[in-house]
């Protein structure tokens, strides 16, 4: 974290040490306060000092390359995050669609990788997303005041989804297959960039997605009345929905136990099929793919849908475990949010949210780090799977390691003077708000 003038390392330690240790509001003057780092210096710390956030999240990537216990075996998980915000100052801002409230609001919104094997995950890299309207001539001074970057521009979440794991892959982090939700999985201009890159996906995707039983014949419509058609179509066979195959007596259900976990066997019901699928490019050209389609049945009976582009041979246990991996990236995010303040650090500017973005990264991967470095160190022992009559023994969880950093680093206690200061700067910080506000109402 050098500048060419300073060293700020310094700031970032603190920074992270107030987001890991805090129990809640994370934000800068509360982290200044426990953390003893003057309030201005850590605004202008993460708004506006020039240290490379890129290098800290390539740091990282190397990190996690270098770890034996993760060479085989992991995913990568790509989803996304919003988070609902007051204005549209903040850089990103715009209304759109957030699946943390499952609809449009005005927000911002994160596109995420993350790596998972077994117990053990971290973010890895991540993007702020820009809607399109932010690089309208409207929106000029608007990115100038954030700090846009002027080589920046417009890129959908699936572009970026690309750039990301592009970026994983050139610092060798290892993973053998990508995951994503039914946002990316049914975008089938998605799912063959990431055949031709020639990666291996396991894409969800909604209940009504249409697939084909046979391979489809495209061409130009010939018992059509009027002028002759002029635009190819899907002639045959009839497409079905994924869900309406669930009850197909062609689909072969089997009971699979995907892994042990601590409240037991993780078991459900699992159907993998050959089915063909069918996009349109920019020029409405089609193109053909034939897939797997992996469906999961839940004791609940709820199902749930992916497509992958696995070989052939892959027998089902596999799909199946590789269909279950998505449940770690959304543990990921709920861990940035609920225990790394990702959803309480307010920032405006484009510098700010990507040097969050860098140590809330950095402060995940040094959780997996120590849950990875506790179980080298401290092996299970044997005797106690027969105590307790269990397969599975708990990991650390991000909750076990915050609790030894508070025990190894405790939070400081306000005298009742500083208490009084803090209660004063605070009243104080609200007048000065809130009379720059009705400046800015006023106008010139």
């Amino acid at each position: 974290m050098r500048t060419r003038t300073r060293d700020t390392s310094e700031n970032g330690y603190h920074f992270m040490s107030g987001l890991l240790r805090l129990e809640s509001e994370r934000n800068l003057a509360n982290i200044s306060r426990a953390t003893g780092v003057n309030d201005q210096a850590l605004q202008h710390f993460m708004s506006e000092s020039p240290w490379s956030g890129e290098a800290v999240i390539e740091q990282v990537q190397v990190e996690v390359a270098a770890r034996a216990e993760l060479a085989s075996g992991g995913m990568l998980l790509l989803d996304e995050s919003g988070e609902v915000k007051g204005g549209t100052h903040t850089v990103g801002a715009a209304r759109q669609y957030l699946g943390s409230v499952g609809k449009v609001e005005l927000g911002q919104v994160g596109v995420f990788v993350a790596l998972a094997k077994g117990p053990y995950w971290s973010w890895v890299d991540g993007e702020l997303y820009l809607p399109e309207i932010w690089f309208s001539a409207e929106y000029a001074e608007r990115r100038t005041r954030v700090g846009l970057p002027t080589e920046r521009c417009f890129a959908t979440k699936a572009e970026l989804g690309l750039q990301l794991i592009e970026r994983v892959r050139a610092h060798q982090v290892p993973f053998e297959a990508i995951g994503c939700d039914a946002f990316y999985g049914r975008d089938g201009a998605f799912r063959a960039e990431l055949e031709g890159r020639q990666l291996e996906y396991m894409a969800d995707i909604p209940a009504n997605l249409r697939v084909y039983l046979t391979e489809p014949v495209i061409g130009l419509p010939t018992n059509v009345k009027g002028r002759p058609a002029i635009h190819e179509r899907v002639l045959s066979p009839k497409a079905q929905r994924v869900d309406q195959l669930r009850t197909d007596p062609a689909t072969r259900w089997q009971s699979v136990t995907v892994r042990p976990t601590e409240r037991g066997c993780l078991t459900a019901d699992f159907a993998a099929r050959r089915v063909w699928t069918v996009w349109q490019d920019a020029s409405e050209q089609f193109h053909v793919r034939q897939e797997w389609l992996v469906i999961r049945r839940d004791a609940d009976r709820t199902c749930s849908y992916s497509l992958s582009n696995a070989p052939t041979n892959r027998p089902l246990a596999s799909l199946a475990a590789r269909k279950s991996q998505r449940f770690f990236v959304e543990a990921a995010i709920r861990d940035a949010k609920s225990d790394l303040g990702w959803d309480e650090c307010q920032t405006i500017k484009f510098r700010a949210w990507h040097h969050q973005l860098a140590l809330t990264i950095l402060a995940s991967w040094f959780i997996a780090e120590t849950k990875l470095d506790w179980s080298v160190e401290y092996a299970r022992d044997p005797a106690l799977f027969d105590y307790y009559q269990v397969e599975v023994l708990p990991a650390l969880s991000v909750a076990n390691v915050r609790s030894l950093l508070r025990a190894v680093l405790p939070l400081p206690q306000l005298s009742t003077a500083q208490a009084v200061d803090l209660v004063i700067q605070h009243l104080d910080n609200r007048v000065r708000s809130r009379r720059s506000r009705l400046k800015n109402r006023s106008g010139p």
